[in-house]
C-alpha cells in the first residue's frame, strides 16, 4: 500500500516497538506485527493488531502499571 503520511513510500510487511502513555502509565510492547513505509517509516496496524495492542494496554493502566514491557503475541 501506498504510504498515507509521506505519499512517497510503499509499505513492507514487519514489527514495530509500539509505546502509548496515558496519566502515569507507560506500555511497551515489542514485535508487533506492522505494515511499515520503507521511505518514512510509519507503520500501520491492523484492526485486529490495534484491538489487541490496547486491550493489553488497558489490563496494564487496570494493574496500576506504572511502566510494563511485553512482547506482542498474536
Amino acid at each position: 500500500m501506498k504510504c498515507i503520511l509521506c505519499k512517497h513510500g510503499t509499505t513492507y510487511s514487519g514489527s514495530v516497538n509500539v509505546t502509548l502513555e496515558r496519566d502515569n502509565c507507560i506500555i511497551i510492547l515489542k514485535d508487533v506485527p506492522a505494515d511499515i513505509c520503507e521511505n518514512c517509516d510509519e507503520y500501520y496496524l491492523s484492526k485486529n493488531t490495534t484491538a489487541a495492542v490496547l486491550d493489553r494496554a488497558e489490563r496494564a493502566i487496570d494493574r496500576n502499571a506504572e511502566v510494563e514491557i511485553l512482547r506482542f503475541a498474536a
